[in-house]
């Protein structure tokens, strides 16, 4: 029996198709291991298609993957666009090539401008995007796009350098992993579009200063709607240029390495594109060539073509994409979009997961599993031990954390998208005083001990036009006329003090064993949700940025925030959240609707949720007696509370009394107490 089914006996039941699925895996990958020597050689497509230089015969060659085209010729600023006078010839199993001697093409090279001219199997002639674009550029005046050789002179050409040899990236099993989630494009304070360079400057100080360890990179590859947030890619191999060069890309991941900075990239292996101009749905005319055919190869909501992962060429195609970005670029690890849209054949749009059974049934899709267990196996070989991969899976699948070789599909994570749903159901449909402790707790703290998550209180999804930040639904219109230190507001007060209050339960009873994620301008309560440019706003900018200037006007309420986001970061490392297992609930008050449980040996935490009441000589029972000091409140000034609590010189401390400590309990406020070593 498998380990996964072994440690699960809700699993037993369906062992026989946990087994087969695995049995699968092996096979495909035994087959992969015998035709190619490993799952890294297969990975390497990149470098057979597309354009490349070949230094040792003095020859460009251009391959691609075209089995139903009837004629492929190679057109660009090297020929003057002339559709016919280079044509490649189809050497086998659908592969077209084309060489050329250097001598012969001498306008080819760094900066010039190409694409392909097929004629498809209906009969249809059409300039294309090869599949292998490695820099994608929009033409100013047609708009279209334009694949575009990157291959600076020796002088010219990015050099990775002796820090980003000696980069050392944090070993996520022994501590949690600290999520920036950022969009290059949307990071800046001007109104447009910001670029690598200007985020490598003006925005990765502030990570490293907040104390995040992960950057995780939305839209970096290239789709031609900059309103789809980077979800519908067009060139799965290409840095969006609307953001600047490859090398601009290049040089923002060695600088984030110098700071100590992991970088994940949020990768798109569902789905691609339906524009045929620009990506690859139909490139040789066939309905099923990188998709599914027919109605199954059109998600029903998106409007995009999703993957036929049960092709070898399909999957190479991905794996080598990744291979791609962590040999190319150094991205560290990768986050999956959409998931639970790639293992099952109805997208995820049914109300029935919960039964096991449902999860092993014919609308599962069983080739797209094995692939995000080869997926995870090559991302583990190449960063043994400091890699991160998470799957954005709703649907809970079980054993997507666990290991390929257990019977599992090997993430590292799967994000908990259940608690930033569970934060917005509450603020939008009870009132503060309705609030139930127990369930507060339960569904915060509610997974597997075997299931690693990243935790958040809310990510990019809350930011978009359609939804509200936590900050929003909180403080309302009054972010926008009250936010001065000069202005008391109730509302304001209530919105900042929850807002601290639910980032901390959630990061500290939502992500030991697992991580937690923040999205841009989200710790600092940004005001503004992100609307892209479009026809209805006027193709405004607007709000399409980050105004990071509230957060650093000490007049403004919103450094508080900031500064209680930063030192609530820092005392996840200080605790080692990752090593101390999972959070012991010490108190469950309904009545005065405070929680408190301890994390490890030393920290007790206490959050009392109450609207109005604070408690004097409040007893919490410990499991440990001694000397204990507030290390972290909520309620200080220097976070924008109301310093309820006594500050005496030389610290704040509490004593136990038998089993408790006794506390001064304040309202809609979070306290972590220490307890000091014997003799402090």
């Amino acid at each position: 029996m498998l380990p996964l089914v072994e440690n699960d006996s809700w699993l037993w039941p369906v062992a026989e198709k946990i087994e087969r699925r695995h049995e699968d895996y092996l096979r495909t990958r035994s087959w992969i291991e015998q035709g190619w020597g490993s799952l890294y050689d297969f990975a390497s497509a990149y470098q057979y298609f597309g354009l490349h230089y070949e230094a040792d015969t003095d020859e460009w060659v251009f391959r691609e993957w075209l089995p139903h085209a009837r004629h492929v010729f190679l057109i660009g600023d090297f020929n003057a666009w002339d559709l016919t006078s280079h044509a490649l010839h189809r050497i086998e199993d659908g592969v077209w090539e084309i060489r050329m001697k250097a001598k012969d093409v001498p306008g080819l090279g760094h900066r010039t401008r190409y694409k392909m001219y097929v004629h498809d199997c209906n009969g249809r002639w059409a300039m294309r995007m090869p599949a292998y674009t490695f820099y994608a550029v929009q033409d100013p005046e047609s708009k279209d796009f334009q694949a575009e050789v990157w291959m600076p002179g020796p002088e010219e050409a990015f050099c990775w350098g002796d820090a980003e040899a000696a980069f050392k990236a944090p070993d996520f099993s022994k501590q949690t992993p600290l999520i920036y989630e950022a969009h290059v494009g949307m990071a800046q304070e001007k109104e447009g579009v910001g670029t690598y360079a200007e985020f490598t400057a003006n925005v990765l100080p502030r990570i490293k200063k907040a104390g995040y360890d992960v950057l995780q990179l939305m839209g970096i590859a290239e789709h031609p709607y900059y309103g789809s947030f980077g979800y519908h890619v067009s060139n799965f191999f290409a840095p969006s240029s609307r953001f600047g060069t490859p090398d601009d890309l290049k040089a923002l991941i060695r600088e984030a390495h110098r700071m100590g900075i992991s970088v994940v990239m949020d990768v798109v292996h569902a789905h691609f594109v339906e524009n045929e101009n620009e990506g690859l749905n139909r490139l040789d005319g066939s309905d099923d060539l990188y998709s599914y055919g027919g109605e199954a190869g059109t998600h029903p909501c998106w409007g995009s073509r999703m993957f036929n992962f049960s092709r070898d060429e399909v999957r190479r195609f991905l794996l080598s994409n990744l291979r791609y970005w962590m040999e190319e670029f150094h991205f560290d690890g990768f986050r999956f979009d959409g998931v639970t849209a790639m293992i099952y054949f109805h997208r995820g749009y049914v109300d029935y997961f919960g039964s096991y059974q449902n999860y092993f049934g014919d609308k599962v899709d069983c080739n797209a599993l094995i692939y995000l267990s080869l997926a995870n196996d090559l991302v583990a070989a190449m960063r043994p031990g400091v890699h991160l991969s998470i799957a954005e899976e709703v649907s809970g699948m079980p054993g997507m954390t666990a290991s390929t070789a257990s019977g599992g599909i090997g993430f590292d994570y799967r994000l908990a998208m259940g608690i930033p749903d569970y934060w917005i159901k509450l603020l939008k449909e009870r009132k503060d005083e309705d609030w139930v402790m127990a369930e507060l707790w339960s569904t915060v703290n509610d997974r597997l001990a075997a299931v690693p998550q990243i935790a958040y209180a809310e990510s990019h999804d809350q930011a978009l036009v359609g939804d509200q930040t936590l900050a929003f639904r909180l403080m309302g219109a009054e972010m926008y006329t009250n936010m001065s230190v000069l202005c008391p507001s109730a509302v304001v007060d209530r919105g900042m003090a929850l807002h601290k209050m639910i980032r901390l339960f959630t990061l500290f009873v939502g992500a030991e064993g697992g991580g937690y994620l923040n999205f841009m301008g989200n710790e600092f309560g940004h005001p503004e949700w992100i609307d892209f440019p479009r026809q209805e706003n006027g193709w405004s900018y607007r709000y399409a940025r980050r105004q990071w200037h509230l957060r650093d006007d000490p007049m403004l309420k919103y450094r508080f925030l900031a500064e209680f986001d930063r030192a609530m970061v820092g005392l996840a490392k200080e605790i080692g959240l990752r090593q101390q297992g999972f959070a012991y609930r010490l108190l469950l008050d309904e009545e005065g609707k405070t929680l408190a449980f301890d994390i490890g040996e030393r920290y007790v935490f206490v959050f009392n949720w109450h609207p109005s009441r604070s408690v004097p000589d409040y007893v919490v029972p410990v499991r440990r007696r001694g000397k204990y000091r507030l290390v972290l409140d909520s309620d200080s000034a220097g976070f924008g509370g109301f310093g309820r609590q006594a500050k005496p010189e030389g610290g704040t401390f509490f004593f136990t009394q038998g089993d408790g400590l006794s506390i001064y309990n304040i309202n809609r406020a979070a306290q972590v107490f220490a307890l000091l070593p014997e003799g402090d």
